[in-house]
């Protein structure tokens, strides 16, 4: 079935960006005698020189286009056309870094008049406070005010390169018995539903190969123990893999979600060592057909390059501390890259069938909790804190994988907001508030 968003992989998210350069040259300002801040020892020539190798360096790494002009913009001659150029193309952000306070209010005004996400970069010393204040808060902007903070760089461009690959992206949803297509409001991400009964009928044409085995081998390997699976229960998990795979491949899918509660049965395994091994190659896979948190794992996964973990929310209220849980988890919380987070192989909490990975979280770690809310006036909820511990299952109960939290942002964790909120290691409260400012979400607490 061809859809809105087929692109090839290579196509996707490669976010154009047109930048430039401000400021007067510097032999001009000799002659003047007078240079503001920065002040006359500043090399603004040289500066564009090291920039220009460093965005050239975070173009190929991000896998994105950014055009700087080769002149600096001063005049107001070259402002005008610069923006005139820019609104002709088609775009997904802008780059401006000026070298030069008097130059300010040109930014001022290139954003103003081209209205497109924009990242503005000022080494230290060139602006002061009124000035900065000008566009710090100001939605559709990331102004970094930092030395030589090429990180905070990449991380503005990563922001674009985001919001450009879920523009471009489709979610496969297994769910009900129609297909369709239809497309997020906002996002512009596809999601393309397929019938349930494409699960059991992949399921049921898959063989035990060499591959499913070498599969089932890997989670047996890599777990701590195994509790309740038998060998014939860790077979059709493997299985489930291939299924969910051949799925995202013909559909030409970059994420994954599934109403899987409906497709639980004897035919149909549970799919949660599945959802833990994608989740661990860097595929996004939402539990129970939830948009929002598919939605919000994929923007994790491309803002920070790890995992999250889509968990039901309830709390420890003796502690006053937060309690997620569900039967699937990423292991390799720390990246990608990173060794994965020890696990135990259970079955499914609420079926007491198939596999389900029993994951254990780093105590002391920090970590994020987020959930986009999806809708014509987008939402994020963003919350903080630190793994407290994880608990065994009995005496406790609930889904498979479990964390205790403590959260930095509400004085009574009962109060805590939403549902199915994905929650991964790091503290990335900033730079989720920013990627909200650019794009225009109203952040809740």
């Amino acid at each position: 079935m061809k859809g809105l968003k087929e692109l090839d992989s290579e196509q996707k998210g490669k976010a154009m960006v047109r930048g430039a350069f401000l400021y007067p040259e510097t032999e001009s300002l000799k002659e003047k005698g007078y240079y503001s801040w920065p002040g006359a020892g500043f090399d603004a020539e040289g500066h564009q020189k090291e920039y220009t190798k460093q965005l050239k360096e975070i173009s190929q790494r991000l896998g994105m286009q950014i055009s700087m002009n080769e002149s600096p913009l001063h005049s107001d001659e070259s402002v005008t056309e610069f923006i005139s150029e820019v609104k002709q193309q088609s775009l997904d952000g802008l780059l401006l870094i000026p070298f030069h306070k008097g130059d300010w209010g040109k930014v001022n005004r290139i954003v103003q008049e081209v209205e497109i996400p924009a990242v503005i970069y000022v080494t230290m010393g060139i602006l002061l406070n009124p000035q900065i204040n000008q566009l710090y808060r100001e939605p559709g902007v990331y102004l970094i005010c930092s030395l030589d903070n090429f990180d905070a760089l990449s991380y503005g461009m990563k922001m674009i390169r985001t919001a450009s690959w879920m523009r471009e992206s489709c979610i496969v949803n297994v769910a009900g018995t129609e297909t369709k297509e239809t497309e997020v409001e906002s996002l512009g991400t596809a999601v393309r539903t397929v019938p349930l009964s494409r699960y059991a009928e992949e399921f049921k044409r898959t063989e035990t190969t060499n591959e499913v085995r070498e599969i089932a081998d890997s989670y047996l390997k890599n777990a701590r123990k195994v509790v309740e699976p038998s060998e014939a229960d860790i077979i059709d998990a493997a299985k489930t893999y291939s299924v969910c795979k051949r799925i995202i491949e013909a559909e030409n899918a970059d994420a994954f979600m599934m109403d899987c509660l409906t497709a639980i049965s004897k035919e149909k395994p549970v799919p949660c060592m599945t959802y833990m091994r994608l989740r661990d190659e860097g595929i996004a896979m939402g539990c129970q057909s939830d948009l929002n948190a598919t939605l919000t794992m994929m923007l994790v996964q491309q803002l920070f390059d790890r995992p999250g973990f889509q968990q039901n929310a309830s709390s420890e209220t003796e502690a006053n501390h937060y309690y997620g849980a569900h039967c699937t988890c990423a292991s390799r919380l720390n990246g990608l890259s990173e060794p994965p987070e020890p696990y135990v192989l259970r079955n499914h909490a609420e079926s007491g069938t198939g596999v389900a990975p029993q994951v254990f979280w780093s105590e002391g770690q920090e970590v994020t909790m987020t959930h986009y809310i999806a809708g014509q006036k987008p939402q994020m909820i963003i919350y903080t804190g630190e793994v407290v511990k994880c608990y065994d299952m009995p005496p406790a109960g609930g889904c498979r994988t479990n964390v205790e939290l403590t959260i930095n942002e509400v004085d009574d964790v009962c109060d805590l907001k939403g549902m199915h909120q994905t929650i991964f290691y790091g503290n990335h409260k900033r730079e989720l508030k920013a990627f909200c400012q650019l794009y225009g979400i109203t952040i809740v607490t």
